[in-house]
C-alpha cells in the first residue's frame, strides 16, 4: 500500500515538473488574421498536344496552342500588368504563329480568401496555332519554359507590442519575449517576431524573414541580381527599421534576413500599454515553369 502511494506521489511530482518546464518556453503563436501559406503565383502550361507517357506530342504537320495559366495562391491581390510571363527555351526562328513571346496579365487576379478559397486565375494565350517549321527526323523534343515575374507583398501583424518603461513592472504585458503574430500567404514569410529593449525606455522588434518558395527576389521595379533583396516598411512612423545597417531594404543571405525596428524616442516614465504594428515586405519575385513538347515526323 505504501509503495502504491509513493508511486502516485512521484507521478504527480513528475507531471508538475513537466508542466512547469513547458510553461517556461513561450510558444510563438499566430493570431489568425490571415489564411497563410507559402505560395504566391503558381503557373502551369495548358496542354500543348496529346499527352503520351507524360509528354505532350504533336506531328510536324500540326499546329498547337501555347497558353500559360496563372494562379494566385497567396494573400496579395494582383493588379493588371503585375505579372510578366516570357516564353523561353526554343529559338523563335523555329516556330511561326507566336506574335509575342512576352506578355502581362490583363485582369485583376484575386488573392485567396474565405470567399475565393482557391484564389483567382488568368490564362495568357501566346498562340492559337503555333507551328514547328524545322525538319523533323523521327522525333524532335523541345523544352519550353515560362519565366514568371510578379510584384508581391507580405503583411505581418503583431497585435500586441509591449510599450513598458519600467521592465520590473509585471502588469499588462512582457517586453523580452517572442510575440504572437500573423503573416499573409506569400513566397516570402516571417518566421518569428521577438521583442527586446535597445536602451532605457526604447523597445525593439526583430522580424525574421525567409524566402520559403525558392525563387529569386529583388526590389520592386528593379532588375534581378546575384543578391536577393526586398523593400520593407512599418506602419508606425515612431519606429526606425534597419536590416544589416540598411534602411527600408533587406538583403537575403541563404534566403534569410532580419529586420530590426526600434522606437525613435524613449517612452515617457511610467508608460505602460500595448499597440499593434504591421510590417509590409514589398518585392518582385521570379520563378520558372518547364514543359516538354515532342514533335513527331509525319508518315507520308
Amino acid at each position: 500500500m505504501r509503495t502504491k502511494t509513493l508511486l502516485i506521489i512521484i507521478l504527480i511530482i513528475g507531471l508538475l515538473l513537466l508542466t512547469s518546464c513547458q510553461g517556461g518556453k513561450k510558444k510563438q503563436e499566430k493570431t489568425g488574421s490571415f489564411i497563410g501559406g507559402t505560395q504566391g503565383v503558381i503557373a502551369r502550361f495548358e496542354p500543348l498536344g496529346v499527352e503520351e507517357k507524360g509528354i505532350y506530342s504533336i506531328f510536324d504537320t500540326e499546329t498547337f496552342p501555347i497558353e500559360v495559366t496563372l494562379m494566385n495562391k497567396g494573400e496579395y491581390e494582383l493588379q493588371p500588368n503585375d505579372v510578366t510571363v516570357e516564353l523561353q527555351g526554343p529559338s523563335p526562328s523555329e516556330f511561326t504563329g507566336i506574335a509575342n513571346w512576352k506578355k502581362n496579365n490583363v485582369d485583376v487576379i484575386n488573392k485567396i480568401s474565405e470567399l475565393v478559397k482557391e484564389g483567382g486565375e488568368e490564362t495568357i494565350t501566346f498562340a492559337d496555332e503555333a507551328r514547328y517549321t524545322s525538319a523533323v527526323r523521327g522525333v524532335t523534343e523541345r523544352n519550353w519554359f515560362a519565366n514568371i515575374e510578379y510584384n508581391y507583398k507580405t503583411f505581418a501583424i503583431v497585435p500586441e507590442v509591449c510599450l513598458k518603461f519600467d521592465l520590473r513592472d509585471k502588469r499588462v504585458c512582457n517586453v523580452q519575449e517572442k510575440k504572437a503574430f500573423d503573416v499573409s500567404g506569400a513566397p516570402i514569410t516571417i518566421e518569428s517576431v521577438e521583442e527586446d529593449t535597445a536602451g532605457r525606455g526604447i523597445m525593439a522588434l526583430k522580424f525574421s524573414v525567409k524566402n520559403v518558395a525558392g525563387g529569386k527576389v529583388t526590389l520592386p521595379s528593379s532588375n534581378f541580381e546575384v543578391t536577393d533583396k526586398l523593400a520593407y516598411s512599418l506602419d508606425d512612423p515612431g519606429w526606425e527599421c534597419k536590416s544589416g545597417g540598411r534602411t527600408n531594404e533587406a538583403r537575403l543571405l541563404d534566403g534569410k534576413a532580419d529586420v530590426v525596428c526600434r522606437l525613435k524616442n524613449p517612452l515617457t516614465e511610467g508608460q505602460l500599454s500595448t499597440k499593434q504594428v504591421i510590417l509590409t515586405l514589398n518585392y518582385k519575385y521570379r520563378d520558372i515553369v518547364p514543359e516538354k513538347l515532342a514533335i513527331k515526323e509525319s508518315v507520308s
